[in-house]
């Protein structure tokens, strides 16, 4: 079993926060952290997170990129999240705006690198008598190709990688977690 399967294997997040308006209990970026550090630390890997603004359209976006890196500071493997920035909030400075996407954005790259289930999150309710549906994005078909061809050449078991990312078929991979992939099965 690699590291990263073994960390996502132990690794447990409790959710730790509860929002009262929303009536719901969360897990924060500082949760998953907090339970991510040992882990790292036990099998001397780190992870980096970045942010990079976006700009789409007339809106800003912040896409953060949680890459995990080995004992020899080599990257194993990354994944993206992004997120919105308001355009404001009520009781909230601009910064203080940039701040909130960036740390949503940061917990969704966790989330996807490390495999945390947030089925039951807040944001993956259904919510549609108040949010439009988002489309979510999977893998396009020169992506499959290429992953497909690699999991080949790499005689990689597709049914290690259907269960890493719990999905049924890699058709259905997401979006964020398609380029770490590559990156990853390339240097394999």
């Amino acid at each position: 079993m690699s590291v990263l399967s073994n960390i996502q294997h132990q690794l447990k997040v409790n959710k730790g926060q509860f929002n009262k308006f929303g009536n719901y209990s969360y897990r924060s970026l500082e949760d998953i952290q907090e339970s991510l550090k040992p882990l790292l630390n036990k099998h001397q890997y780190s992870v980096v997170i970045t942010d990079e603004p976006l700009l789409v359209g007339d809106r800003y976006f912040i896409k953060a990129r949680a890459s995990l890196y080995d004992e020899k500071m080599q990257l194993v493997i990354y994944s993206d999240g992004l997120a919105r920035e308001a355009e404001a909030q009520k009781g909230m400075s601009p910064s203080q705006c940039t701040g909130t996407a960036s740390s949503y954005a940061r917990k969704l790259a966790l989330s996807g690198l490390f495999a945390i289930d947030d089925e039951k999150d807040d944001d993956t309710r259904d919510n549609s008598n108040h949010v439009p549906e988002v489309r979510k994005e999977v893998i396009n078909e020169a992506q499959l190709k290429k992953v497909n061809t690699l999991l080949t050449l790499k005689n990689v078991d597709r049914t290690t990688m259907h269960t890493h990312y719990k999905v049924e078929s890699l058709k259905d991979l997401p979006l964020n977690a398609v380029q770490g992939l590559i990156e990853y099965l390339e240097k394999l």
